[in-house]
């Protein structure tokens, strides 16, 4: 009798715990709009985090996967918006990362030299451009500078930096990047060696890296913050030797898609709307298996070639795993991240994308969100 009642209270544990492990896993289990959620990459406003922010809301409400820092508000020109000092960046983060469901992506353009977001006058240290150091082409001294600035971000909470620029310096004059300094040099050796050791100093620290602009925007003649970027005439295959080395040698762990149009590679979208460019070239060609996050969507280059719409399903079906929305540029909307994921569940549900295409996505962020 006694070995009947253990018998059944044994069978009886067994299948409770069957149950709550089901329950459990059925409570896990992400829905689509939580899915989409941690495909988007946005800005705010706020030196700190009050309760009537609508980053909280986008936090808790919406599985929001990342935010991006910056000093300067561009639509009212403005400081600070989310940096004033080393101690209020390091509470800011902390306290984002409270209300995020999941590890939560915070990102900062932090190149050094003009692209330098936490300045020395906040009480930061001092940088230095990549055309500096390519200059310099001492290793020592990147593998120096490199170490600092990580370790910047490291004790701020910073762990995606968009950063290393690995574009070949093909045009000196070219104004968004190689007249600000912010190519190591045109030569494909001397990017990858000192990109490399930019790479090797944050993943010391557990910081990810994103390289740009693929597939190469040192040849151009525009800036795409401020139009359509044409590199028909400028660009050269040589653009993409430095992702395929940095590829090879398993440095890439992000990559973002610049909005350059390449006639010669796509003879009708820009490169981050283009699949293929990112599918067919940087999957295909290069076997790029990490994340593509996408230049900001409001930038121009886009806003005034298509729609919102438009632009959001094209830029997924191109291959773009992570939609950078910066909230920084023309105009500020609070409600972005309502807005997008609206956006990209009616076009799901129109079978403008599908959900495998959102599976994937999620499936590369996740991945990558382990390494954090």
């Amino acid at each position: 009798m006694k070995r009947t009642r253990l018998k059944n209270w044994f069978l009886l544990f067994l299948l409770i715990v069957l149950i709550a492990g089901c329950e459990k896993d059925e409570q896990e289990a992400p829905t689509l709009e939580e899915k989409i959620g941690q495909m988007l990459l946005v800005g705010f406003r706020g030196t700190e985090l009050e309760a009537s922010n609508h980053i909280i809301r986008d936090l808790e409400d919406y599985n929001l996967g990342g935010v991006i820092l910056y000093e300067k508000d561009g639509p009212s020109q403005s400081r600070p918006r989310n940096i004033e000092s080393p101690g209020q960046v390091h509470k800011l983060i902390l306290d984002l990362k409270t209300h995020s469901r999941q590890n939560l992506f915070v990102a900062i353009d932090q190149e050094g030299g003009v692209v330098d977001r936490l300045k020395a006058s906040y009480g930061f240290p001092e940088t230095v451009s990549a055309q500096y150091l390519g200059e310099l082409n001492n290793g020592d001294s990147t593998r120096y500078r490199s170490s600092v600035l990580a370790s910047t971000l490291q004790s701020m909470g910073i762990n995606v930096n968009f950063a290393p620029v690995v574009d070949l310096n093909v045009n000196p004059k070219s104004p968004a990047i190689g007249a600000i300094g912010r190519s190591f040099s045109a030569n494909p050796d001397t990017v990858v060696f000192h990109a490399g050791i930019f790479i090797d100093e944050h993943q010391k620290r557990g910081i990810l890296n994103c390289c740009k602009h693929f597939p190469g925007h040192g040849s151009a003649t525009a800036d795409s913050h401020l139009g359509l970027t044409d590199v028909t005439q400028t660009w050269s295959e040589i653009e993409l030797e430095p992702y395929r080395l940095l590829i090879e040698a398993g440095k890439c762990t992000m990559i973002m898609s610049a909005h350059v149009f390449n006639q010669n590679l796509d003879a009708n979208y820009p490169a981050t709307l283009s699949h293929e460019i990112l599918t067919g070239i940087l999957r295909g060609q290069l076997q790029f298996a990490g994340v593509i996050v996408s230049d900001a969507m409001e930038m121009k280059a886009i806003t005034e070639q298509y729609g919102l719409e438009e632009a959001i399903g094209m830029a997924i079906n191109a291959g773009c795993d992570i939609l950078v929305f910066s909230n920084n540029i023309s105009e500020y909307n609070p409600d972005v991240v309502p807005d997008v994921v609206s956006i990209i569940l009616a076009l799901v549900d129109e079978g403008k994308i599908s959900e495998q295409r959102i599976n994937q996505s999620y499936e590369r962020i996740m991945q990558l969100k382990t390494s954090l």
